[in-house]
Protein backbone atom coordinates (compact mmCIF):
# COMPACT_ATOMS: atom_id res chain seq x y z
CA UNK A 1 0.00 0.00 0.00
CA UNK A 2 1.20 3.62 -0.91
CA UNK A 3 2.33 5.86 1.64
CA UNK A 4 1.06 9.20 1.88
CA UNK A 5 4.46 10.91 0.87
CA UNK A 6 4.06 8.42 -2.70
CA UNK A 7 0.14 9.76 -2.89
CA UNK A 8 1.02 13.34 -2.72
CA UNK A 9 3.83 12.92 -5.21
CA UNK A 10 1.50 11.35 -7.24
CA UNK A 11 -1.62 13.95 -6.82
CA UNK A 12 0.59 17.05 -6.87
CA UNK A 13 3.22 16.23 -9.62
CA UNK A 14 3.22 18.26 -13.22
CA UNK A 15 1.04 20.37 -11.25
CA UNK A 16 1.89 24.36 -11.52
CA UNK A 17 0.58 25.63 -8.38
CA UNK A 18 -0.91 23.75 -5.09
CA UNK A 19 -2.67 26.08 -2.70
CA UNK A 20 -2.88 24.65 1.00
CA UNK A 21 -0.31 22.15 0.69
CA UNK A 22 -0.09 21.86 4.35
CA UNK A 23 -4.11 20.98 5.02
CA UNK A 24 -3.11 18.48 1.78
CA UNK A 25 -0.45 16.82 4.52
CA UNK A 26 -2.56 16.81 7.08
CA UNK A 27 -5.66 15.08 5.16
CA UNK A 28 -3.23 12.19 3.70
CA UNK A 29 -1.66 11.17 6.71
CA UNK A 30 -5.24 10.46 7.76
CA UNK A 31 -7.12 8.90 5.02
CA UNK A 32 -7.52 9.33 1.32
CA UNK A 33 -8.05 13.13 -0.68
CA UNK A 34 -12.05 13.20 -2.10
CA UNK A 35 -11.41 15.87 -5.01
CA UNK A 36 -13.76 16.98 -7.93
CA UNK A 37 -12.72 18.48 -11.22
CA UNK A 38 -15.65 20.56 -13.35
CA UNK A 39 -15.83 21.17 -17.03
CA UNK A 40 -18.42 23.50 -18.06
CA UNK A 41 -20.52 22.06 -21.03
CA UNK A 42 -20.06 24.49 -23.63
CA UNK A 43 -17.71 23.89 -26.92
CA UNK A 44 -16.64 20.42 -27.99
CA UNK A 45 -13.94 18.86 -25.60
CA UNK A 46 -10.63 19.26 -27.60
CA UNK A 47 -7.32 17.59 -27.69
CA UNK A 48 -6.00 19.49 -24.72
CA UNK A 49 -8.66 17.58 -22.54
CA UNK A 50 -6.09 15.10 -22.25
CA UNK A 51 -4.00 17.25 -19.82
CA UNK A 52 -6.96 17.20 -17.15
CA UNK A 53 -7.67 13.65 -17.88
CA UNK A 54 -3.88 12.59 -17.18
CA UNK A 55 -4.00 13.61 -13.76
CA UNK A 56 -7.68 12.46 -12.66
CA UNK A 57 -5.83 9.34 -14.11
CA UNK A 58 -2.90 10.23 -11.25
CA UNK A 59 -5.52 11.09 -8.24
CA UNK A 60 -7.10 7.78 -8.62
CA UNK A 61 -3.68 5.95 -8.70
CA UNK A 62 -2.97 7.75 -5.16
CA UNK A 63 -6.58 6.16 -4.18
CA UNK A 64 -8.43 9.54 -4.32
CA UNK A 65 -12.40 9.72 -4.36
CA UNK A 66 -12.66 11.70 -7.56
CA UNK A 67 -15.95 13.20 -8.90
CA UNK A 68 -16.17 14.71 -12.14
CA UNK A 69 -19.14 17.55 -12.48
CA UNK A 70 -20.49 18.26 -15.81
CA UNK A 71 -20.70 21.95 -15.38
CA UNK A 72 -24.40 22.66 -17.14
CA UNK A 73 -25.77 25.86 -15.34
CA UNK A 74 -22.55 27.39 -15.86
CA UNK A 75 -22.19 27.15 -19.55
CA UNK A 76 -25.71 28.76 -19.21
CA UNK A 77 -24.39 31.43 -17.18
CA UNK A 78 -21.33 32.21 -19.14
CA UNK A 79 -23.12 34.64 -21.70
CA UNK A 80 -24.95 31.85 -22.61
CA UNK A 81 -22.20 29.38 -24.55
CA UNK A 82 -25.00 27.10 -24.04
CA UNK A 83 -28.31 27.80 -24.95
CA UNK A 84 -30.97 26.36 -22.37
CA UNK A 85 -32.42 23.98 -24.77
CA UNK A 86 -29.11 22.47 -25.76
CA UNK A 87 -27.83 22.55 -22.10
CA UNK A 88 -29.31 18.74 -21.30
CA UNK A 89 -28.18 17.40 -25.19
CA UNK A 90 -24.54 19.65 -24.50
CA UNK A 91 -24.35 17.78 -21.19
CA UNK A 92 -24.68 13.76 -22.48
CA UNK A 93 -21.75 14.75 -25.51
CA UNK A 94 -19.78 16.31 -22.86
CA UNK A 95 -20.61 12.76 -20.64
CA UNK A 96 -20.33 10.52 -23.97
CA UNK A 97 -16.55 12.34 -25.02
CA UNK A 98 -14.64 12.67 -21.64
CA UNK A 99 -16.21 8.95 -20.95
CA UNK A 100 -14.36 7.73 -24.37
CA UNK A 101 -11.12 9.94 -24.04
CA UNK A 102 -10.68 8.45 -19.92
CA UNK A 103 -11.71 4.93 -21.19
CA UNK A 104 -8.95 5.66 -24.58
CA UNK A 105 -6.43 6.00 -22.06
CA UNK A 106 -7.04 3.27 -19.48
CA UNK A 107 -8.60 5.37 -16.71
CA UNK A 108 -11.18 2.24 -14.49
CA UNK A 109 -14.56 4.97 -15.05
CA UNK A 110 -16.19 2.89 -12.45
CA UNK A 111 -14.05 4.37 -9.97
CA UNK A 112 -15.11 7.83 -10.85
CA UNK A 113 -18.33 9.71 -9.36
CA UNK A 114 -20.25 11.74 -12.33
CA UNK A 115 -22.58 14.36 -11.07
CA UNK A 116 -24.53 17.40 -13.21
CA UNK A 117 -24.71 20.76 -12.10
CA UNK A 118 -28.47 21.02 -12.17
CA UNK A 119 -28.79 17.66 -9.75
CA UNK A 120 -28.26 19.68 -7.10
CA UNK A 121 -27.65 23.81 -7.63
CA UNK A 122 -31.27 24.16 -8.52
CA UNK A 123 -32.40 22.44 -4.68
CA UNK A 124 -33.60 25.25 -2.33
CA UNK A 125 -30.66 24.82 -0.07
CA UNK A 126 -28.44 25.67 -2.98
CA UNK A 127 -30.08 28.34 -3.98
CA UNK A 128 -30.39 30.16 -0.71
CA UNK A 129 -26.53 29.78 -0.23
CA UNK A 130 -26.20 31.26 -3.63
CA UNK A 131 -27.98 34.59 -2.09
CA UNK A 132 -26.06 34.46 0.98
CA UNK A 133 -23.33 34.50 -0.71
CA UNK A 134 -23.97 37.35 -2.99
CA UNK A 135 -24.55 39.57 0.16
CA UNK A 136 -20.88 39.10 1.13
CA UNK A 137 -19.36 38.76 -2.92
CA UNK A 138 -19.07 42.33 -4.11
CA UNK A 139 -19.49 43.30 -7.72
CA UNK A 140 -15.93 43.60 -7.98
CA UNK A 141 -14.68 40.66 -6.69
CA UNK A 142 -17.48 38.72 -8.98
CA UNK A 143 -15.97 40.46 -11.49
CA UNK A 144 -11.97 39.56 -11.10
CA UNK A 145 -12.71 36.08 -9.77
CA UNK A 146 -13.84 35.17 -13.37
CA UNK A 147 -11.68 37.57 -15.55
CA UNK A 148 -9.84 34.98 -16.81
CA UNK A 149 -12.79 31.99 -17.16
CA UNK A 150 -15.96 34.04 -17.98
CA UNK A 151 -16.03 35.60 -21.69
CA UNK A 152 -15.76 39.43 -20.46
CA UNK A 153 -17.77 41.62 -22.47
CA UNK A 154 -18.62 45.68 -22.23
CA UNK A 155 -21.72 45.32 -20.47
CA UNK A 156 -21.54 42.16 -18.16
CA UNK A 157 -24.65 40.20 -17.48
CA UNK A 158 -25.82 39.55 -14.46
CA UNK A 159 -25.28 35.43 -14.94
CA UNK A 160 -21.88 35.84 -15.85
CA UNK A 161 -20.88 37.73 -12.26
CA UNK A 162 -23.08 34.55 -10.64
CA UNK A 163 -20.90 32.12 -11.63
CA UNK A 164 -17.59 32.01 -9.32
CA UNK A 165 -19.79 31.82 -6.75
CA UNK A 166 -21.62 28.38 -7.96
CA UNK A 167 -18.09 26.86 -8.42
CA UNK A 168 -17.35 27.90 -4.98
CA UNK A 169 -20.67 26.81 -3.34
CA UNK A 170 -20.08 23.49 -5.98
CA UNK A 171 -17.04 22.95 -3.30
CA UNK A 172 -19.35 22.27 -0.16
CA UNK A 173 -22.35 20.75 -2.25
CA UNK A 174 -19.91 18.01 -3.80
CA UNK A 175 -18.38 17.33 -0.04
CA UNK A 176 -14.63 18.13 -1.57
CA UNK A 177 -11.54 18.58 0.17
CA UNK A 178 -9.89 19.84 -3.02
CA UNK A 179 -10.62 21.12 -6.58
CA UNK A 180 -8.44 21.05 -9.38
CA UNK A 181 -8.75 22.82 -12.55
CA UNK A 182 -6.67 25.07 -15.15
CA UNK A 183 -4.01 27.80 -13.06
CA UNK A 184 -7.08 30.20 -15.60
CA UNK A 185 -9.08 29.72 -12.75
CA UNK A 186 -6.79 30.66 -9.94
CA UNK A 187 -8.80 33.75 -9.50
CA UNK A 188 -12.02 31.45 -8.94
CA UNK A 189 -10.54 29.82 -6.16
CA UNK A 190 -8.92 32.46 -4.35
CA UNK A 191 -12.07 34.05 -3.90
CA UNK A 192 -13.81 30.95 -3.04
CA UNK A 193 -10.92 30.42 -0.44
CA UNK A 194 -11.90 33.86 1.15
CA UNK A 195 -16.29 33.86 1.26
CA UNK A 196 -16.64 29.98 1.97
CA UNK A 197 -15.47 30.67 5.67
CA UNK A 198 -17.71 33.55 5.92
CA UNK A 199 -21.00 31.54 4.98
CA UNK A 200 -19.16 28.49 7.74
CA UNK A 201 -17.74 26.25 5.55
CA UNK A 202 -14.28 24.83 5.06
CA UNK A 203 -11.72 26.22 3.00
CA UNK A 204 -10.53 24.00 0.60
CA UNK A 205 -7.41 22.70 -1.22
CA UNK A 206 -6.45 23.69 -4.87
CA UNK A 207 -4.63 21.86 -7.19
CA UNK A 208 -3.90 23.69 -10.37
CA UNK A 209 -2.78 22.32 -13.94
CA UNK A 210 -0.66 24.60 -16.64
CA UNK A 211 -2.54 25.61 -19.16
CA UNK A 212 -1.58 24.31 -22.78
CA UNK A 213 -1.02 26.53 -25.14
CA UNK A 214 -3.41 26.78 -28.09
CA UNK A 215 -2.33 26.05 -32.07
CA UNK A 216 -2.36 29.94 -32.78
CA UNK A 217 -0.67 30.79 -29.46
CA UNK A 218 -2.68 31.90 -26.32
CA UNK A 219 -5.39 29.37 -24.82
CA UNK A 220 -6.74 26.59 -26.22
CA UNK A 221 -9.85 27.20 -26.51
CA UNK A 222 -13.44 25.03 -27.35
CA UNK A 223 -15.34 28.23 -28.59
CA UNK A 224 -12.25 28.90 -31.03
CA UNK A 225 -11.94 26.41 -34.23
CA UNK A 226 -8.39 27.26 -34.88
CA UNK A 227 -7.25 27.18 -31.78
CA UNK A 228 -7.67 23.67 -31.29
CA UNK A 229 -8.53 20.13 -32.47
CA UNK A 230 -11.41 18.31 -31.59
CA UNK A 231 -11.97 15.14 -30.54
CA UNK A 232 -13.76 14.02 -34.01
CA UNK A 233 -11.44 15.84 -36.03
CA UNK A 234 -10.63 14.13 -39.33
CA UNK A 235 -7.14 13.38 -40.12
CA UNK A 236 -6.99 15.87 -42.80
CA UNK A 237 -8.62 18.78 -40.66
CA UNK A 238 -5.42 17.54 -37.52
CA UNK A 239 -2.83 18.07 -40.80
CA UNK A 240 -4.74 21.43 -41.62
CA UNK A 241 -5.13 22.93 -38.11
CA UNK A 242 -1.22 21.61 -37.37
CA UNK A 243 0.00 23.37 -40.42
CA UNK A 244 -1.43 27.01 -39.60
CA UNK A 245 -0.22 26.37 -36.25
CA UNK A 246 2.11 28.86 -34.84
CA UNK A 247 5.89 27.01 -34.48
CA UNK A 248 8.07 29.36 -34.82
CA UNK A 249 11.81 27.34 -35.22
CA UNK A 250 13.52 27.36 -31.46
CA UNK A 251 10.88 28.84 -29.48
CA UNK A 252 9.85 27.16 -26.70
CA UNK A 253 8.02 29.37 -24.41
CA UNK A 254 5.08 29.76 -26.53
CA UNK A 255 4.40 26.73 -29.01
CA UNK A 256 1.22 24.75 -28.61
CA UNK A 257 2.54 21.77 -30.66
CA UNK A 258 5.49 21.49 -28.59
CA UNK A 259 3.74 21.84 -25.08
CA UNK A 260 0.97 19.46 -26.07
CA UNK A 261 3.93 16.88 -26.50
CA UNK A 262 5.35 17.87 -23.11
CA UNK A 263 1.70 17.56 -21.47
CA UNK A 264 -0.20 14.51 -23.37
CA UNK A 265 2.18 12.48 -25.64
CA UNK A 266 5.45 11.84 -23.17
CA UNK A 267 2.91 11.62 -20.17
CA UNK A 268 1.61 8.64 -22.06
CA UNK A 269 4.51 6.66 -23.11
CA UNK A 270 4.91 3.20 -21.57
CA UNK A 271 8.37 2.16 -20.50
CA UNK A 272 10.65 1.74 -23.42
CA UNK A 273 8.55 3.99 -25.74
CA UNK A 274 10.20 6.89 -27.34
CA UNK A 275 8.59 9.92 -29.75
CA UNK A 276 10.33 9.71 -32.89
CA UNK A 277 10.63 12.66 -35.05
CA UNK A 278 11.00 11.43 -38.77
CA UNK A 279 13.55 12.81 -40.95
CA UNK A 280 15.09 12.07 -44.52
CA UNK A 281 18.59 10.73 -43.79
CA UNK A 282 19.83 14.06 -45.78
CA UNK A 283 18.15 15.79 -42.62
CA UNK A 284 19.89 13.60 -39.92
CA UNK A 285 17.52 10.75 -39.81
CA UNK A 286 15.01 9.86 -37.38
CA UNK A 287 15.41 10.84 -33.94
CA UNK A 288 14.29 9.10 -31.18
CA UNK A 289 13.08 10.56 -27.74
CA UNK A 290 12.37 8.88 -24.69
CA UNK A 291 12.08 12.08 -22.24
CA UNK A 292 10.28 15.80 -23.06
CA UNK A 293 13.53 17.74 -21.66
CA UNK A 294 15.73 16.34 -24.65
CA UNK A 295 13.21 17.45 -27.46
CA UNK A 296 12.64 20.41 -26.03
CA UNK A 297 16.08 21.20 -26.26
CA UNK A 298 16.70 20.01 -29.72
CA UNK A 299 13.86 22.55 -30.68
CA UNK A 300 15.15 24.97 -28.60
CA UNK A 301 18.72 24.50 -30.79
CA UNK A 302 17.08 24.45 -33.72
CA UNK A 303 18.27 20.46 -34.33
CA UNK A 304 14.44 19.89 -35.27
CA UNK A 305 12.73 21.43 -38.16
CA UNK A 306 9.14 22.73 -36.60
CA UNK A 307 7.42 20.54 -39.94
CA UNK A 308 9.01 17.85 -38.58
CA UNK A 309 7.66 17.70 -35.05
CA UNK A 310 4.63 19.14 -36.96
CA UNK A 311 4.54 15.70 -38.66
CA UNK A 312 5.46 13.73 -35.38
CA UNK A 313 2.94 15.24 -33.11
CA UNK A 314 0.09 14.65 -36.14
CA UNK A 315 0.49 11.04 -36.02
CA UNK A 316 0.48 11.22 -32.24
CA UNK A 317 -2.72 13.17 -31.81
CA UNK A 318 -4.16 11.18 -34.81
CA UNK A 319 -3.26 7.51 -32.71
CA UNK A 320 -5.01 9.01 -29.71
CA UNK A 321 -8.08 10.37 -31.22
CA UNK A 322 -8.57 6.71 -33.45
CA UNK A 323 -10.38 5.14 -30.31
CA UNK A 324 -12.52 8.16 -29.82
CA UNK A 325 -13.85 8.81 -32.88
CA UNK A 326 -14.65 4.91 -33.17
CA UNK A 327 -16.60 5.17 -30.44
CA UNK A 328 -18.35 8.25 -31.77
CA UNK A 329 -19.11 6.08 -34.58
CA UNK A 330 -22.06 4.45 -32.69
CA UNK A 331 -25.38 6.06 -35.12
CA UNK A 332 -26.96 7.38 -31.62
CA UNK A 333 -23.94 8.75 -30.70
CA UNK A 334 -23.59 10.71 -33.88
CA UNK A 335 -27.34 11.72 -34.08
CA UNK A 336 -26.60 13.44 -30.62
CA UNK A 337 -23.66 15.23 -32.01
CA UNK A 338 -25.83 17.11 -34.58
CA UNK A 339 -28.48 17.47 -32.12
CA UNK A 340 -25.92 19.15 -29.35
CA UNK A 341 -24.03 21.37 -31.95
CA UNK A 342 -26.73 22.21 -34.73
CA UNK A 343 -25.59 24.63 -37.63
CA UNK A 344 -25.37 28.24 -37.00
CA UNK A 345 -28.26 30.33 -37.05
CA UNK A 346 -28.62 33.68 -38.64
CA UNK A 347 -31.25 36.30 -37.73
CA UNK A 348 -33.52 37.42 -40.08
CA UNK A 349 -36.35 40.03 -38.64
CA UNK A 350 -36.97 38.15 -35.37
CA UNK A 351 -36.64 35.04 -36.53
CA UNK A 352 -33.85 32.58 -36.46
CA UNK A 353 -33.35 30.86 -39.24
CA UNK A 354 -31.28 27.67 -39.65
CA UNK A 355 -28.44 29.40 -42.56
CA UNK A 356 -29.08 27.08 -46.31
CA UNK A 357 -25.82 27.49 -47.74
CA UNK A 358 -25.22 24.45 -50.36
CA UNK A 359 -22.19 23.52 -49.24
CA UNK A 360 -20.58 19.51 -50.05
CA UNK A 361 -21.30 19.28 -46.19
CA UNK A 362 -24.70 18.13 -46.98
CA UNK A 363 -23.61 15.04 -49.60
CA UNK A 364 -23.70 11.55 -47.85
CA UNK A 365 -20.60 10.62 -49.83
CA UNK A 366 -19.22 6.75 -48.95
CA UNK A 367 -17.21 3.65 -50.32
CA UNK A 368 -19.24 0.80 -51.85
CA UNK A 369 -18.73 -2.48 -52.62
CA UNK A 370 -20.29 -3.99 -55.62
CA UNK A 371 -21.61 -7.34 -54.65
CA UNK A 372 -23.75 -8.48 -57.38
CA UNK A 373 -24.17 -6.97 -61.05
CA UNK A 374 -26.56 -7.98 -63.70
CA UNK A 375 -28.42 -6.00 -66.88
CA UNK A 376 -31.50 -4.20 -66.83
CA UNK A 377 -33.88 -6.44 -67.82
CA UNK A 378 -35.27 -3.41 -70.41
CA UNK A 379 -32.78 -0.78 -71.15
CA UNK A 380 -29.30 -2.03 -72.87
CA UNK A 381 -26.88 0.77 -71.50
CA UNK A 382 -27.93 -0.04 -67.58
CA UNK A 383 -26.47 -2.04 -64.85
CA UNK A 384 -28.13 -2.98 -61.90
CA UNK A 385 -25.88 -2.99 -59.19
CA UNK A 386 -26.38 -4.40 -55.42
CA UNK A 387 -23.84 -2.02 -53.59
CA UNK A 388 -22.89 -2.57 -49.91
CA UNK A 389 -22.17 1.05 -48.21
CA UNK A 390 -22.31 -0.17 -44.97
CA UNK A 391 -25.98 -0.66 -44.14
CA UNK A 392 -27.18 -3.83 -43.07
CA UNK A 393 -28.44 -4.67 -46.53
CA UNK A 394 -26.94 -3.80 -49.93
CA UNK A 395 -28.11 -1.01 -52.03
CA UNK A 396 -29.92 -1.61 -55.41
CA UNK A 397 -28.05 1.10 -58.27
CA UNK A 398 -28.71 1.96 -61.62
CA UNK A 399 -26.13 2.59 -63.73
CA UNK A 400 -25.35 3.69 -67.20
CA UNK A 401 -21.90 1.99 -67.72
CA UNK A 402 -23.25 -0.69 -69.74
CA UNK A 403 -20.73 0.83 -72.43
CA UNK A 404 -17.68 1.64 -71.35
CA UNK A 405 -17.20 -0.79 -68.11
CA UNK A 406 -17.54 -4.69 -68.87
CA UNK A 407 -19.85 -6.70 -66.70
CA UNK A 408 -17.03 -8.83 -65.31
CA UNK A 409 -14.89 -5.73 -64.11
CA UNK A 410 -18.04 -4.15 -62.13
CA UNK A 411 -18.86 -7.30 -60.23
CA UNK A 412 -16.76 -7.24 -56.56
CA UNK A 413 -15.58 -3.39 -57.46
CA UNK A 414 -15.00 -0.77 -54.92
CA UNK A 415 -16.99 2.44 -56.39
CA UNK A 416 -18.09 5.90 -55.06
CA UNK A 417 -21.27 6.27 -53.90
CA UNK A 418 -23.68 9.44 -53.43
CA UNK A 419 -26.49 7.86 -51.03
CA UNK A 420 -28.41 10.94 -50.51
CA UNK A 421 -29.80 11.68 -53.35
CA UNK A 422 -34.06 11.32 -53.82
CA UNK A 423 -34.68 7.31 -54.99
CA UNK A 424 -36.04 7.31 -58.71
CA UNK A 425 -36.52 5.05 -60.95
CA UNK A 426 -35.16 3.70 -63.90
CA UNK A 427 -36.82 2.13 -66.49
CA UNK A 428 -39.09 0.63 -64.04
CA UNK A 429 -36.27 -0.42 -61.58
CA UNK A 430 -35.79 1.90 -57.95
CA UNK A 431 -32.57 3.28 -57.99
CA UNK A 432 -31.39 4.20 -54.28
CA UNK A 433 -27.85 5.88 -55.08
CA UNK A 434 -25.50 7.02 -57.62
CA UNK A 435 -21.90 5.55 -58.60
CA UNK A 436 -19.94 8.85 -58.65
CA UNK A 437 -17.73 8.72 -62.30
CA UNK A 438 -15.36 11.43 -64.07
CA UNK A 439 -17.17 11.99 -67.72
CA UNK A 440 -16.69 13.97 -70.96
CA UNK A 441 -19.10 14.22 -73.82
CA UNK A 442 -16.61 14.57 -76.77
CA UNK A 443 -16.08 12.23 -77.09
CA UNK A 444 -18.06 10.40 -75.03
CA UNK A 445 -15.60 8.64 -71.90
CA UNK A 446 -17.01 7.37 -68.39
CA UNK A 447 -14.74 6.13 -65.58
CA UNK A 448 -15.83 5.20 -62.38
CA UNK A 449 -13.92 7.06 -59.08
CA UNK A 450 -11.17 5.18 -57.00
CA UNK A 451 -12.51 5.25 -53.72
CA UNK A 452 -9.01 6.25 -51.49
CA UNK A 453 -6.31 3.90 -50.35
CA UNK A 454 -7.13 2.19 -47.06
CA UNK A 455 -10.93 2.34 -47.06
CA UNK A 456 -13.85 0.29 -47.02
CA UNK A 457 -17.72 0.12 -47.70
CA UNK A 458 -19.64 2.70 -45.99
CA UNK A 459 -16.15 4.55 -45.39
CA UNK A 460 -17.62 8.63 -45.57
CA UNK A 461 -16.11 11.03 -48.35
CA UNK A 462 -15.82 14.48 -47.65
CA UNK A 463 -14.76 17.15 -49.48
CA UNK A 464 -11.63 19.04 -47.70
CA UNK A 465 -12.84 22.26 -45.34
CA UNK A 466 -16.09 20.98 -45.57
CA UNK A 467 -16.09 17.54 -43.68
CA UNK A 468 -17.50 19.09 -40.10
CA UNK A 469 -21.20 18.92 -40.94
CA UNK A 470 -23.39 16.79 -40.90
CA UNK A 471 -24.56 15.14 -44.36
CA UNK A 472 -28.70 16.17 -45.24
CA UNK A 473 -30.42 12.84 -45.18
CA UNK A 474 -31.95 13.22 -48.19
CA UNK A 475 -30.81 16.21 -50.78
CA UNK A 476 -34.04 18.18 -51.49
CA UNK A 477 -34.30 17.97 -55.71
CA UNK A 478 -36.29 21.30 -55.23
CA UNK A 479 -33.38 23.10 -54.10
CA UNK A 480 -31.58 21.42 -56.95
CA UNK A 481 -29.05 21.03 -54.08
CA UNK A 482 -26.94 18.30 -55.79
CA UNK A 483 -27.09 20.29 -59.27
CA UNK A 484 -25.83 22.96 -57.55
CA UNK A 485 -22.53 21.21 -55.95
CA UNK A 486 -22.14 18.99 -58.94
CA UNK A 487 -21.05 22.14 -61.40
CA UNK A 488 -17.84 22.41 -59.14
CA UNK A 489 -16.61 18.75 -58.83
CA UNK A 490 -14.13 17.93 -61.50
CA UNK A 491 -11.06 15.62 -60.82
CA UNK A 492 -7.64 18.03 -61.56
CA UNK A 493 -4.61 17.44 -63.32
CA UNK A 494 -3.24 14.94 -60.67
CA UNK A 495 -5.87 12.92 -61.53
CA UNK A 496 -7.80 13.76 -57.97
CA UNK A 497 -11.44 14.63 -57.59
CA UNK A 498 -11.94 17.83 -56.04
CA UNK A 499 -15.18 20.50 -55.85
CA UNK A 500 -14.03 23.90 -56.08
CA UNK A 501 -10.23 23.13 -55.79
CA UNK A 502 -11.02 21.10 -52.26
CA UNK A 503 -9.95 17.31 -52.26
CA UNK A 504 -12.58 14.68 -51.77
CA UNK A 505 -11.01 12.46 -48.94
CA UNK A 506 -11.46 9.59 -46.81
CA UNK A 507 -13.02 10.90 -43.49
CA UNK A 508 -11.20 7.88 -41.87
CA UNK A 509 -7.37 8.18 -43.22
CA UNK A 510 -7.44 11.52 -44.99
CA UNK A 511 -6.64 9.56 -48.65
CA UNK A 512 -7.84 11.11 -51.72
CA UNK A 513 -10.38 10.38 -54.48
CA UNK A 514 -8.98 9.13 -57.67
CA UNK A 515 -9.50 8.53 -60.84
CA UNK A 516 -7.73 6.13 -63.12
CA UNK A 517 -6.80 8.27 -66.77
CA UNK A 518 -9.27 11.42 -66.69
CA UNK A 519 -7.82 14.37 -66.00
CA UNK A 520 -10.14 17.84 -66.05
CA UNK A 521 -13.46 15.99 -66.42
CA UNK A 522 -16.49 16.98 -65.15
CA UNK A 523 -17.81 14.28 -62.04
CA UNK A 524 -21.24 13.05 -62.22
Amino acid sequence: MATWQEKKHLITRNLQEVLGDDKLTEILKQRDLKIYWGTATTGRPHVAYFVPMLKIADFLKAGCEVTILFADLHAYLDNMKAPWELLALRTQYYEAAIKAMLTSIGVPLEKLKFVRGTEYQLSKEYTLDVYRLSSVVTEHDAKKAGAEVVKQVEHPLLSGLLYPNLQALDEEYLKVDAQFGGVDQRKIFTMSEKFLPQLGYAKRIHLMNPMVPGLTGGKMSASEADSKIDLLDTPTNVKKKLKKAFCEPGNISDNGVLSFTKHVVFPLMKEGETFKIKRSAEHGGDANYSKYEDLETAFANQEIHPGDLKASAEDAINKLLAPIQDTFNDPQLQELTKKAYPPPTKVKGNINQAVDDVTPSKLDIRVGHIVEVSRHPDADALYVEKIDVGEDEPRTIVSGLVNFVPIEEMQDRDVVVLCNLKAAKMRGVESKGMVLCASVDEPKQVEPLLPPKGTKAGDRIVVEEYDTGEPDEVLNPKKKVWEKLQADLKTNDNLTAVWQGNKLVSKINGNPVTTKSMKNAPIK
